[in-house]
């Protein structure tokens, strides 16, 4: 199946100076459950190629500082920004957050990680969980109780019966399918808020 790649969203982050069209979920997602604070410390897995750095640059502001990693080499155009830091790592080797030039654990997690897709539904989907599963298993090293996360997920039976099972390590615990996703996709976005470490 084919995508019109250049649709609406895909034409408005190019209008908007935004690396990627993914920017207006993150968008929709934080007016909606208000995840992002000015001075919030965010660590963004998988950031590549930067539109939610590039948004949450600036709802954190100067006082901020948003980190982000990703096992592709660091995307440039990123660098300039003062508030931002982007390292070429894959987040789940990281054995002390000193390795992200950071002392303190994260208010937010954001996750907009994808695995290589290989068309085959069960493969992706498994790929994917085991992405969101690795994310909760690093929670505790990177995020501080009470903080936020935003989290991609293919949607699967097994993805929902593992999520019921998380629900308990936040107070607030919502899923959402952002109007930018495109309609045939099977990606939601978990938030969770209010992180019980």
């Amino acid at each position: 199946m084919t995508f019109k790649v250049k649709d609406y969203y895909f034409k408005k982050a190019k209008q908007d100076n935004f690396l990627a069209r993914s920017i207006y979920k993150l968008e929709e997602i934080d007016q909606k459950y208000k995840i992002l604070q000015l001075g919030d410390q965010v660590i963004d897995l998988g950031y590549f190629p930067g539109s939610w750095i590039q948004y949450t640059c600036q709802k954190i502001g100067p006082e901020g500082l948003v980190v982000g990693c990703d096992i592709k080499e660091v995307n440039r155009k990123l660098m300039h920004i003062k508030n931002v830091k982007v390292f070429e790592k894959d987040v789940f080797d990281i054995k002390d957050l000193a390795e992200l030039e950071v002392q303190k654990q994260f208010d937010v997690m954001l996750s907009d990680m994808a695995p290589n897709t290989t068309g085959i539904k069960s493969v992706d989907q498994d790929r994917s969980l085991n992405l969101v599963e690795m994310v909760f298993h690093h929670a505790p090293q990177f995020l501080r109780p009470g903080g936020n996360l935003v989290i991609k997920v293919f949607d699967s039976n097994k993805a929902q019966q593992y999520l019921k099972d998380q629900k308990k390590l936040f107070d607030e615990f919502s899923f959402l399918k952002p109007k930018s996703t495109r309609s045939v996709s099977k990606e939601f976005f978990v938030i969770g808020k209010g992180f019980k470490a």
